[in-house]
Formats: structure tokens, sequence, C-alpha cells
């Protein structure tokens, strides 16, 4: 690369940095202004607005007539995310374009000025391990259950899906194989909850009890959720294939949310439970179908 590509390579890095930063800087000090009540993680999201903001005064020393660029789409998102999902989900969610603003930061490295290299250094220092510091710290005490929660979705979502496929091959009535849905939810989200608690009683770090309101709430809500459409339409298949695309949305969902917190990528999770659900719900209404042609009975 010659000294003109190379200077438009990292003016073109500069101007991105510029307005990636101060956007990053607008959202932590939004996001700390909301969380006031908690001065923990105030003090730790303002600690990252003014990490953010030292890195746009970096960059903008290359582009110094360059205004960076907020968008307020993105700042409403972020906000609303905080508001449904919490602070916790939120920080994780910020952090997750890290990895490719090292990589673009890295790829101008060789092009930074001697006289700017230890303040360039300081600011990778922050992007690889400062700033994910600080987000670690930020762990609302609900986090601790969420695998309990996603145990109680995940269950019933496999289980309930598969009692709603095997009713399709018995019951002639949506509102009875809903009924059956909901009724099974029911039983099952208190055997959930209680092996939820006895779990929980091994050594885990939090409530035994509040793992196990998590586990069979997470259940039973699932449960009614994927038997509303039984109770919206009198076509068995039109509620199995409403309460499935139901069932696909909440593992997309509840994947999605796990995989933010955890770290973890999102599609192996989600293609797994999906394979699973899927495959349990077309076996159990081959069941239901051999059941309803061998004995003859239909409720």
């Amino acid at each position: 690369m010659d000294g003109a590509a190379s200077d438009q390579e990292l003016l073109r890095v500069a101007m991105v940095g510029v307005s990636d930063e101060y956007t990053d800087y607008v959202l932590y000090d939004r996001l700390s202004s909301r969380v006031s009540g908690n001065n923990q993680f105030s003090s730790i999201l303002k600690s990252l607005a003014e990490t953010e903001y030292r890195h746009y005064e970096f960059w903008k020393k290359y582009v110094p007539d360059v205004e960076p660029k907020v968008s307020l789409l993105r700042v409403y998102l972020v906000i609303l995310l905080r508001f449904i999902f919490g602070i916790t989900f939120t920080v994780r969610y910020l952090d997750r374009h890290e990895s490719a603003v090292i990589a673009q930061y890295r790829s101008v490295a060789s092009l930074i000025p001697q006289e700017d290299r230890k303040a360039f250094d300081e600011m990778l220092s922050d992007e690889e391990t400062h700033e994910k510091e600080f987000s670690q710290k930020i762990e609302s005490s609900s986090i601790r259950y969420i695998s309990f929660v996603v145990l109680g979705l995940a269950d019933a979502l496999v289980e309930i899906t598969g009692i709603h496929a095997g009713s399709l091959g018995i019951y002639n009535s949506t509102e009875i194989a809903g009924l059956a849905g909901v009724i099974a939810g029911a039983a099952a989200s208190l055997a959930m909850a209680s092996a939820a608690y006895a779990q929980a009683k091994q050594g885990f770090q939090g409530s035994a009890r509040l793992s196990a309101i998590y586990t069979g709430v997470s259940y039973f809500v699932t449960a009614v959720i994927l038997a509303s459409p039984y109770f919206l339409t009198k076509v068995m298949a039109e509620a199995l294939a409403a309460s499935l695309l139901l069932a696909i949305l909440i593992v997309a969902l509840s994947t999605y949310y796990s995989s933010v917190i955890s770290a973890k990528p999102f599609s192996k999770d989600f293609l797994e439970i999906l394979g699973i659900m899927l495959g349990v719900t077309v076996v159990l209404f081959l069941f239901g179908y051999f059941i309803r042609i061998t004995t003859g009975i239909t409720v």
C-alpha cells in the first residue's frame, strides 16, 4: 500500500472510529443516568462512557472536521433493550461488536504516527481487556437464574408442542387439545420447579426457592402461550401450526438472550433446541395418529 493509500485508509478508520466511539459514549452515558439508583452500576457505566470518549478524542485528532454521527434509532433501541431485558443484557449486547472494532483498529496499527503509539496501544488495551472487565462487573441478581429460566422454557417447548402434536392424532376438538396442554403444563411446571429446587440446593450460589420459581413460572407461562392458538381456532392443523410458530419465536428469543449473556454462538444452540422440538413433535404426532387408527378412539 503506497503512502497516499495508507493515509486514506487511516482516515477512513478514524472517521468510523469517531462515530462509533462517540455513539458508545452517548449510549453508556444515557444508561448510567437510568441506573442512578444503583451506585455501583452507575459508576461502572460512567467509567465506560469516559473510556469511549477518550477513544473518540484520539480519532478526532485525525479527522478534526468530521462530526460524529449518532444514530438516534440505535440509542432508542438500546434504551428499549435496557427496559425489556435489563442492564446486564444491554451492556453485553453493546460489547459483542468489540472484536470487529479491535480487528479494524489493528489493521491500521502500522500507520499510527510514533508520537501517538502509546495512546493507540492504551486504546487497544481498553478495547481488549478493560472494557470487558467493566462489563463483566455489571450483573444483576436475576442473571444467575438464567439457566433455570432456559431450563423451564426448553422443557416446556419440547413437551407441550409434543403433547399438542399427539393431540392432533387423537382429539377432534381444539379446545380439548389446548386444555390438555395447559393441564400438562401446570403439572409439569410443579415437577420442574421441584427438580430445580433440589438441583439448586446442591451448591448453587443463589436462592433455591427463586430457582424453583423461575423454572416453574417460565415453564407454565410457555405452556399457556403455546396452548393459546387452540382456543382461537376450530381447525386443529391451524392451531398446531400457530403454536409451532410461537414455539420457534420463543426458542429464537430465549436462545439469543442466553447467547448474549453467556457470550456463546447463537446458531448452534438455536438449531439444537429447534431440532429436538420438531423431532419430538413429529414422533408424538405419529404416535397419536397410530393410537387413533388402531383403537378408533377420538375425543
